[in-house]
């Protein structure tokens, strides 16, 4: 379990960056993996769920996931449900006190928010695909579009490191199309691969945003006793992999 020391001040949240440690599931998913949509034991992955909603201090039906598409799109919770629908987004904001807000993760990037003055909460999925697209600016202009006099703070949580995160030519160009400044993410490995830093182009978009951001600075492919990670699994040939979870709560 990792914490914010920024977002610990705060004592009317709650929030917690899981490891895969202290779970249920066996084998490569051992042993806290919360992927619903991954080939692991069903009845394993619930047993995670309620260890999680128990650690955070959440009703069972309170904890809302997205389903996750490395989009662009952010989903806003007006009101508390039974029972919430599939949620088709990379990033959900809410004001709604009791609610655990939840993105889960192997290599991308977890982000959660926090607007101390109005009091709302949002995370973030952000891989690639969707830090490229826009995720980060829409989820923070969604909650200002709540208030416009807002203090937003951001913790962007384990991920994978520039050094593990390797790519080749054709991705950097796609980044350099958009803008020349995004060389600086890039370190060269040799003429056919670089190195892609995620997250600080991940946290220099929230920077631009002008919103205070911490990091939990852990490499989720190096770390294999403490994190699932996508790119370690494929490299290992497993046939599937398991997901950490990043929660925020609202007390």
């Amino acid at each position: 379990m990792f914490f914010s020391k920024k977002l610990k001040r705060f004592k009317e949240i709650n929030h917690c960056f899981f490891s895969r440690n202290n779970g249920f599931s066996k084998g490569i998913f051992k042993s806290l993996n919360c992927g619903k949509g991954s080939m692991d034991n069903k009845n394993n992955v619930l047993k995670n769920f309620k260890y999680i909603t128990k650690k955070m201090f959440l009703k069972k039906n309170n904890l809302v996931l997205m389903n996750q598409t490395h989009s662009n799109k952010v989903f806003l919770i007006k009101k508390k449900r039974n029972k919430f629908k599939r949620i088709n987004s990379d990033a959900i904001i809410t004001n709604i006190k009791g609610l655990g807000l939840g993105v889960v993760t192997a290599d991308c990037v977890p982000i959660i928010l926090y607007d101390a003055k109005n009091k709302v909460i949002g995370c973030i999925h952000a891989g690639w695909k969707g830090a490229f697209s826009g995720i980060i600016q829409n989820a923070v202009n969604a909650i200002r579009n709540i208030n416009l006099k807002n203090e937003i703070y951001a913790t962007i949580g384990p991920c994978i490191g520039v050094k593990s995160y390797e790519v080749d030519i054709k991705f950097y160009k796609k980044f350099i199309s958009k803008s020349k400044n995004n060389k600086k993410y890039f370190i060269r490995k040799n003429n056919k691969k670089k190195f892609f830093n995620l997250r600080k182009y991940a946290s220099d978009i929230l920077i631009k945003l002008k919103v205070e951001v911490d990091h939990i600075n852990r490499d989720t492919f190096i770390e294999k006793h403490n994190f699932f990670s996508y790119r370690r699994s494929c490299k290992l040939k497993q046939k599937d992999y398991g997901r950490c979870i990043s929660i925020i709560s609202l007390i």
